[in-house]
């Protein structure tokens, strides 16, 4: 894979650890990613993270899991989208969604639109009890995204937001390979 980013040092990335002396007496220092200077490292442990946080405290006090959640979200804000289409939003893979909207519909929160010519082709949308989910919800959502945020002003979160947004627009070009 080519350098995209020739201007950026792979020094600003790595640490340097040194590891005790083996059984032999051999110590060694090897090069690996920083956890505090890798953007990547950062976003990923900080998503894993927040991801087991509220994917407790939605099915503490809700019942459902954090992907559920998200597909709560995405037919909020497009009913009528496909396992296909849902799985390119959020940025899970078709199965994981297509097992969300199973267990949204059994739980009475989603159901397709029949008859499709593919399981996959078929279009989903909330039912009132998933719509009232979803306003339950929502106020914690809000409140955990503006705990996360805390210390930030609103100028740094929507710098952040167009950042991460950047961030994404750059995967596309990772994910294909180019």
């Amino acid at each position: 894979m080519p350098d995209l980013s020739p201007a950026l040092s792979d020094d600003m990335f790595l640490v340097c650890v040194d590891h005790p002396p083996d059984d032999e007496g051999r110590g060694e220092t090897r090069t690996t990613l920083s956890f505090s200077r890798s953007p990547s490292v950062a976003l990923v442990f900080a998503a894993n993270r927040y991801t087991r946080t509220a994917a407790r405290i939605y099915q503490d006090r809700f019942g459902i899991g954090v992907v559920d959640w998200r597909m709560l979200v995405m037919l909020t804000r497009e009913p009528d989208a496909t396992v296909g289409h849902a799985s390119r939003v959020i940025g899970i893979d078709k199965a994981a969604v297509s097992r969300a909207f199973g267990r949204l519909e059994k739980a009475g929160l989603a159901v397709p639109n029949r008859p499709q010519r593919h399981a996959l082709s078929r279009t989903w949308r909330l039912t009132e009890a998933g719509h009232a989910l979803h306003a339950d919800i929502l106020p914690v959502s809000l409140g955990l995204q503006k705990r996360l945020l805390n210390g930030f002003t609103e100028a740094e979160v929507v710098q952040l937001t167009g950042m991460l947004a950047r961030l994404m627009q750059n995967l596309e070009s990772v994910e294909d390979g180019s």
